[in-house]
């Protein structure tokens, strides 16, 4: 975990004329105030807005203007993804890095495609988050060793359809054939079909498998 620096870390006549504006957004504010110090007492990086939740954090990018963005994965409302998606929508030079404590194939993979310059993990070295800021800012899209494996995993995986992903959820949630073909309307053998092109992407043998590969890849989350 990030641990606040010490006093003698402050802000500083030390600060540069050209400082990287943050914008950071978090909704576990013990967490937020320990980034905001970290990154605070670096003499080229002010803090200029904070943000508990995604619509929040896009009002905050409005007035503020930031450089870059440190955005966390899981929030209530507007989770990170869908922040990301609505902030590039609206702003496309956004440079944003997620923050969290999700290391799954999924999360990572749904994160890049919205748009995200690097993934981070909130146990990882302050320097190492500091220098990615830097890193990002320069234009540089920078993931940690740890993050590309992951990522490059994810990338031999199949993209499951919207409907075998619906069925996946009912999956995980212990749902029969013949509840799934009730809940989504088709038939069982419809079910069947799907499930089995479902298996076969997720390289499985029966629906135990599915629910727990979905489960252990971030593919679906217990809520």
């Amino acid at each position: 975990m990030i641990e606040a620096p010490h006093s003698s870390e402050k802000k500083s006549a030390l600060k540069t004329k050209h400082q990287i504006k943050l914008l950071v957004v978090d909704d576990h504010p013990t967490f937020r105030m320990g980034l905001v110090a970290l990154v605070d007492s670096q003499p080229d990086i002010t803090v200029v807005a904070e943000a508990g939740d995604g619509q929040t954090a896009i009002q905050q990018f409005r007035q503020k203007k930031p450089d870059v963005v440190l955005m966390d994965l899981r929030m209530p409302g507007l989770g990170g993804v869908e922040t990301i998606l609505a902030m590039l929508k609206e702003f496309p030079a956004a440079r944003i890095i997620v923050v969290t404590t999700y290391d799954l194939d999924e999360d990572i993979h749904r994160a890049m495609q919205a748009g995200a310059k690097s993934y981070l993990l909130k146990d990882m070295p302050r320097e190492q988050i500091v220098e990615t800021i830097r890193a990002v800012h320069r234009g540089d899209h920078k993931l940690p060793p740890g993050v590309l494996s992951r990522l490059e995993q994810r990338a031999k995986r199949e993209e499951l359809s919207e409907r075998e992903m619906e069925i996946l959820r009912l999956i995980v949630k212990g749902r029969s054939n013949k509840e799934i073909s009730t809940v989504l309307f088709i038939s069982e053998d419809t079910v069947k079909y799907h499930l089995k092109a479902l298996f076969s992407k997720l390289g499985v043998q029966d629906r135990t498998e599915a629910a727990i590969s979905a489960i252990q890849h971030g593919i679906v989350h217990l809520e």
